[in-house]
């Protein structure tokens, strides 16, 4: 059976409905449904609708503030760190980044953390709202569960801790970076357990350090670094400044939101935006990230190499075309929000767009 398609905006509206549902106020509602719509556009597959669910037994249970009252608990200049209330984490970071880009029109630069907030779906979402602006994002967080042991030892006590970058360009698309600290982000190892597809070697481990490929066994392993020893002490800094750094959990104290949808997850993540025109004409610095992609870009290929490409080329790629002809939902997805839209009484999928 092949995949379903569907538009941006009948993904959006039917996850604000399901949220309205819920009970969150309307305005969080459309928030947090544009954001994980927007992150099935880009191709983030494993943090856009399919967390619909997860997030609902969280909601449901207890596990996430449904009005939270999120405020600045500690304030300079040139930084801040919010205190979610543990809401929704689309909430607490789209609120970081706002007072981040606000703080950096004035200081040139400023670095906002989170505490107490939640899963919050991908990192370059949040990278990227600062090019709008003329500004640079850096993100990065803790994830929602540990999944990777220090390295040689076996007890997972660090996450996936995300980086993302948005740099912004002139004519060309923006460099966006969104990378795991792992080789692999776990939303892409859910993601491959719905479509009934295997890893690759090289994801995942078992206990013994034998290749793991069968996603819906990852419980019985753990994710791999990227480059070995070098991703582990990556992902320990980046929890470290998102995490330890805000007041929010890392190391034992994360708690694995996929098998506890009741206790207060007190998730960090934190963005860094720096202002352009802080360091001269922001139109000099775009047209000097054009001139570096697009030498890269045509820069000498090895053989069978079709084409070099830029972080980001790709998911700008994949707006463009699942703009033009839907994003694609594989058909166990799609069984699991026909049944949520039938138990919630919310309109289907397949009426706001039929295939």
């Amino acid at each position: 059976m092949n995949a379903y398609r569907v538009s941006q905006d009948a993904l959006r509206r039917f996850i604000e409905a399901v949220f309205i549902n819920e009970c969150l106020p309307p305005a969080d509602a459309a928030t947090v449904a544009a954001l994980m719509a927007e992150a099935d556009l880009q191709g983030s597959d494993g943090h856009g609708v399919i967390r619909l669910l997860p997030y609902l037994k969280r909601l449901r249970a207890g596990g996430i503030n449904k009005h939270p009252k999120i405020r600045v608990v500690h304030e300079r200049a040139a930084m801040a760190v919010v205190d979610g209330d543990n809401g929704m984490g689309h909430l607490v970071v789209t609120r970081a980044v706002d007072i981040a880009i606000e703080k950096a029109r004035s200081a040139g630069v400023a670095w906002v953390g989170t505490r107490f907030s939640n899963h919050a779906g991908p990192a370059s979402l949040y990278a990227r709202r600062p090019l709008q602006h003329d500004m640079l994002g850096l993100y990065f967080a803790v994830g929602n569960a540990n999944h990777l042991p220090p390295w040689g030892g076996t007890e997972a006590l660090l996450s996936t801790n995300p980086i993302a970058a948005g740099i912004p360009a002139g004519d060309e698309p923006p460099v966006v970076l969104d990378m795991a600290t792992t080789v692999a982000a776990y939303g892409k190892v859910k993601a491959l357990a719905k479509r009934g597809e295997p890893m690759p070697t090289g994801w995942m481990v078992d206990r013994q350090g034998e290749p793991l490929l069968d996603p819906k066994r990852s419980n019985e392993g753990f994710l791999l670094p990227i480059g070995g020893y070098k991703g582990y002490g990556l992902a320990l800094i980046v929890g470290l400044l998102s995490g330890t750094l805000g007041g929010a959990a890392m190391g034992r104290d994360v708690i694995d939101f996929n098998a506890d949808h009741v206790s207060v997850t007190n998730t960090g993540q934190a963005i860094l935006v720096i202002d352009l025109a802080a360091f001269g004409d922001p139109a000099v610095f775009k047209q000097a990230v054009d001139t570096l992609v697009r030498d890269i870009r045509g820069s000498e290929r090895m053989p069978h190499v079709e084409r070099i490409w830029l972080p980001g080329e790709q998911s700008f790629d994949k707006r463009r075309k699942h703009a033009q002809n839907g994003i694609p939902l594989a058909p166990a997805l799609l069984d699991e929000l026909d049944a949520l839209a039938a138990e919630t009484g919310v309109t289907p999928l397949a009426r706001l767009a039929p295939t």
